[in-house]
């Protein structure tokens, strides 16, 4: 190792006392939108500002103290508002006295590009069963069964759907909701996915978007999960899957029956389950059942292209919500040899949205005035956003897009209820967002950007509720803080942008054995440290380059050894779709 490389770590643990460090949204910015940089030091920054675009100054002044809390080793804080400037073209801020720089800043009204497309390239290689990515089938002994209405190990077919994760297990918690935010996404934003991959994933047109194709992927898998009217299989494996890095096609997990062969298969039967120590709770499967109902009924309604399977979607949206209704309670996630599990408690924002979905399918009174029943119940109960934090994934999803979906067919008074739920959340997150600089507003939960991607959608569906945007400055910053508006000046996307800085030591096989580098994957982001020290098995693998901008309070890390920071995760990656159509391909609805 060469002394420059020594030294590095030195020189980040101890940044100059009057360097200036400036944050921006490295995509870029809409011309007419607000646009606010974050400049932080250790010394006050008396000096103005400087906005430059090439060899041209075309702003100056004093940036804006925020005094609403500090953040590392920092204790000055500023905010530079350069939103009067709508002239497109490429810039950068600059401390006239230092001479520091920030990261290049794009004006343009294609700053966001087509990055949703980005975030399918990161869905297509976590696909198990056939992986176009690879080239390669996996898993293609999946399942034997446990806890269904069948002998213990009876095989069942439960191939295909996605990994989870940078592990290969496979959920129904969370494809459920990965497919249905899929098909919502493009039933909002039809023009804004192209047709550039074929069914399987590989390159080439097959008349279909690639968005539906990928939720088909879903929707094919969630078919097989529920094989007849009252079994639903809720996971595939558990934690003997994490063995180290491998890859899919040769997986050396061993589930009893030898390595790269059978898995189990959990069916949900709405009781604790548990192999071995640790025992997951369960009361129903209504959670699993309400989400795959509304994908189903999005599917049935969207599905022009095979009338056949549109029909199919129609009846298994009825067979599972009615699983659903017979069953009501939560489906928790399975572990074998570790405490960790998905731990979901929550059903009636899940039932309020296949009801709802159902309803505008077939416009039956009952799911109507079901839908209505499960959104007073779950009101806000069921939201993290009114919380100051949360037990991992027990408030899931992490937005309840049945409020949304409801609001087009009640009357005034009860919109204004659903629209309530809305706003309440998103202003108990903005109060959150005046404590800290940088106006973010989600607890440092782990999977805090799955958190900050919903609180996103929440607003944008919040505007299209009430077409007010009233909210749209905090929107922006929730947006830019994804894309290097934080304190570590790293986009939260793999591969996004191309030319700025973003994860690459991502947890993942593909990147740690192939160095196979996927563009779209949204990391799991910041953590309370407590939160950090206390997970199993966690150890960073170089020194620390973001060392000088951490603080004892979060942290995160673009390190393969920390599988709480740095892991793109399926359903976070989908649930981020919203977000990027509404902004992706000029920002307008086309």
């Amino acid at each position: 190792m060469n002394l420059l490389a020594l030294l590095l770590p030195l020189f980040l643990i101890n940044p100059s006392d009057s360097a200036i460090h400036f944050r921006i949204n490295q995509l870029g910015y809409f011309p007419n939108e607000t646009k606010k940089a974050i400049v932080f030091s250790k010394a006050p920054v008396e000096t103005p500002i400087e906005l430059w675009k090439g060899n041209t100054r075309v702003l100056q002044a004093k940036a804006k103290s925020v005094t609403n809390g500090n953040w590392g080793t920092f204790d000055y804080y500023y905010e530079f508002d350069f939103s009067k400037i709508r002239e497109t073209g490429d810039y950068y801020l600059k401390s006239g006295k230092s001479g520091d720089r920030s990261q290049p800043i794009r004006i343009s009204q294609e700053a966001f590009g087509s990055h949703q497309e980005s975030l399918l390239e990161f869905m297509r290689q976590q696909r198990c069963g056939y992986n176009p990515t690879l080239n390669v089938y996996c898993h293609q002994k999946d399942g034997l069964s446990f806890y269904g209405s069948m002998p213990d190990s009876s095989k069942v077919d439960i191939s295909g759907g996605w990994h989870d994760a940078g592990d290969q297990l496979k959920y129904l918690i969370t494809s459920s909701y990965a497919t249905a935010h899929m098909l919502k996404t493009y039933e909002l934003y039809p023009k804004k996915f192209a047709d550039q991959y074929d069914a399987m994933g590989r390159k080439g047109e097959n008349g279909i978007p690639d968005i539906l194709d990928e939720a088909k992927w879903g929707l094919d898998w969630l078919m097989k999960a529920h094989p007849n009217p009252s079994d639903i299989i809720h996971q595939v494996a558990d934690d003997r899957d994490h063995r180290g890095f491998k890859m899919p096609d040769s997986d050396n997990s061993d589930y009893g029956w030898g390595q790269n062969s059978y898995r189990p298969a959990y069916f949900a039967n709405g009781k604790p389950q548990g192999l071995n120590k640790y025992k997951s709770q369960a009361t129903g499967v209504s959670n699993l059942a309400g989400r795959c109902a509304a994908a189903f009924a999005i599917a049935a309604r969207l599905w022009t292209y095979d009338a056949d399977f549109a029909k199919k979607c129609k009846q298994m949206a009825f067979s599972v919500y009615e699983l659903g209704r017979k069953k009501e309670g939560y489906q928790q996630g399975n572990s074998y040899g570790a405490p960790y599990r998905y731990n979901e408690d929550t059903w009636n924002d899940d039932m309020e949205w296949g009801a709802a979905e159902l309803y505008k399918l077939t416009k039956e009174a009952g799911y109507l005035t079901q839908a209505k029943g499960y959104a007073l119940k779950s009101s806000n109960a069921d939201s993290w956003m009114v919380r100051d934090t949360a037990d991992h994934y027990r408030l899931y999803p992490f937005i309840n897009m049945g409020h949304f979906v409801l609001h087009e067919f009640v009357d005034k008074k009860f919109r204004k209820t659903l629209e309530g739920y809305y706003q309440e959340g998103i202003e108990y997150t903005m109060k959150r967002g005046g404590r800290n600089p940088f106006a973010i507003g989600v607890p440092f939960i782990w999977c805090s950007n799955n958190l900050v991607t919903s609180l996103a959608a929440q607003v944008i569906l919040y505007q299209k509720m009430t077409k007010s945007n009233v909210y749209n400055d905090f929107l922006i910053a929730q947006r830019d803080w994804l894309f290097g508006r934080n304190p570590w000046g790293t986009s939260m996307f793999s591969g996004i942008p191309a030319k700025g800085e973003f994860p690459t030591a991502v947890h993942t096989s593909l990147y740690i054995l192939k160095n196979i580098q996927i563009p779209g994957g949204l990391v799991d982001g910041p953590v309370y440290m407590s939160i950090y020290k206390s997970l199993i098995g966690i150890k960073l693998t170089e020194p620390d380059e973001f060392a000088a901008f951490q603080n004892n309070h979060v942290t995160y890390h673009d390190d393969t050894g920390d599988y709480s920071t740095n892991e793109p995760t399926m359903d976070g990656t989908a649930g981020a779709l919203l977000m990027m159509a509404h902004w992706g391909n000029g920002g307008q609805e086309k």
